[in-house]
């Protein structure tokens, strides 16, 4: 339980983590958004 101390009290790891997870995110949502338009275009 150390390093999830470490992660919430250590504002520069706990932002590089919520930036990356925000990115992959965006790069999930519209991987899944352009497949959706590939099989629905006519």
């Amino acid at each position: 339980m150390n390093l999830w101390r470490e992660f919430l009290s250590d504002p520069v790891i706990f932002f590089s983590f919520t930036g990356l997870a925000v990115v992959l995110g965006i790069c999930i949502f519209y991987a899944i958004y352009f497949i959706y338009k590939v099989q629905h275009a006519e």
